[in-house]
């Protein structure tokens, strides 16, 4: 009887740890990526962020061929924003790739122009700094189950150039478009950052937005030549939430 009781308690207890030591063999359910999720499995996401874009007082919003510089304050330097949603698939015990599509605008927007009567917060009429649509694919892994790198990139629809070619005294110059811009280009971006949960992050990336300037021509002699370069980086703390 004894015998019998231990052999059923040895067989209870074992049938008990069969689901934990399945799991434990089951690849698809470990990883510091999204660790209670399948492989294969997925969420949608959306994300935002906001942050400072590279700019310049001398050549055109965008133009500083040296880039964003972490160390030298600049002028030109505006607030950007951007909107992103999509799809990520768990592809790997540590990794996630997916679809995105979203829009960027790189320095249309003066928020404190809200306290200051007078003054449209709105100011692509005046400004027209780098905006547009985008899709695109996305990566993250997490190199522990919190800490995560992102990487994305892809199309990237820029607005119009819409340059009037005056100088700052409303003088015509003898200039006009000599050709539409190229809209279609491309972004790009790299982040890091943290995950407070499976469904909610936070974290600082950069992001570069190319797009052509497209074309000037002389009205006087019919010569025509490239336009300022309007690419522009944004450093932005960025967040995502994924359902």
């Amino acid at each position: 009887m004894k015998k019998a009781a231990l052999a059923l308690a040895v067989s209870c207890v074992s049938f008990s740890a069969i689901p934990a030591f399945a799991q434990d063999s089951n690849p698809a359910v470990t990883g510091n990526y999204q660790p209670s999720q399948a492989m294969g499995s997925g969420n949608w996401f959306i994300g935002a962020n906001v942050g400072r874009t590279n700019g310049s007082d001398t050549g055109g919003f965008g133009s500083n061929s040296g880039g964003f510089n972490f160390l030298r304050g600049e002028k030109g330097r505006r607030t950007g924003y951007g909107l992103l949603g999509g799809y990520r698939w768990k592809v790997g015990p540590d990794l996630g790739l997916g679809l995105e599509a979203g829009y960027a605008d790189l320095g249309n927007f003066r928020v404190k122009n809200v306290f200051e009567s007078g003054q449209d917060v709105n100011q692509k009429s005046t400004r027209n700094a780098l905006r547009g649509w985008m899709v695109g694919v996305n990566g993250k892994i997490n190199l522990v189950p919190q800490w995560y790198i992102s990487a994305h990139g892809g199309y990237f629809r820029a607005n119009d150039n819409n340059q009037n070619y005056n100088n700052s005294v409303g003088q015509d110059l003898g200039f006009s478009s000599g050709g539409r811009p190229d809209r279609g280009s491309w972004y790009a971006g790299l982040g890091t950052g943290w995950d407070v949960n499976e469904h909610f992050g936070v974290g600082v990336s950069y992001d570069y937005f190319h797009a052509d300037a497209g074309k000037v021509r002389n009205n006087a002699t019919g010569e025509v030549s490239r336009g300022l370069k309007r690419s522009t980086g944004i450093v932005s703390v960025a967040g995502e939430y994924r359902f």
